[in-house]
């Protein structure tokens, strides 16, 4: 009888961390679409993702940027090609592969990101102001460990009151 009033219990929570999920996301994509829009005029979200993946992996070939983002080689050149268009990436060659290219942003490219991002990083720094760091960072923790699939650690503040 526990045990199935216990699926129950964790099924409605599933459900409801699901809408919620659905309700994140829906805000996501505004959100990516606005910060294209705002880097360049016209740029489609999948171009953003795409430069934001380059700038977070700081320098990264074709080969590896397609698999990142588990697209198409094909789709994520000619995405490069129109950020190396607008002067937002740079192609160098790859010291280990002769033969390959290492991707990474400009200083343009980086400079037009920050603006882009501004608006939304100080929306969330006032959304969690009230937040404690440690709620912040038991979040990030268990957000990494539903995206890892992978049982979070217990969180330090808990650790703290053991």
């Amino acid at each position: 009888m526990t045990d199935n009033h216990d699926l129950e219990a964790r099924t409605v929570a599933v459900r409801a961390l699901e809408a919620e999920f659905g309700e994140l996301i829906s805000q996501f994509r505004r959100l990516i679409s606005e910060n294209a829009e705002r880097v360049s005029p016209g740029m489609l979200p999948g171009a953003y993702k795409v430069f934001t993946t380059i700038v977070r992996r700081e320098s990264v070939t074709l080969s590896a940027l397609a698999e990142s983002l588990m697209a198409d080689k094909g789709q994520i050149s000619r995405t490069v090609r129109y950020l190396e268009e607008l002067g937002f990436v740079e192609r160098t060659p790859d010291p280990d592969d002769g033969r390959s290219s290492l991707l990474s942003a400009t200083p343009l490219g980086l400079e037009r990101l920050e603006a882009a991002r501004l608006p939304q990083e100080k929306t969330l720094l006032n959304t969690l102001a009230a937040w404690s760091v440690d709620d912040i960072r038991d979040l990030t923790q268990l957000l990494h460990a539903l995206a890892s699939g992978t049982t979070p650690a217990a969180p330090p503040s808990a650790d703290a009151s053991a």
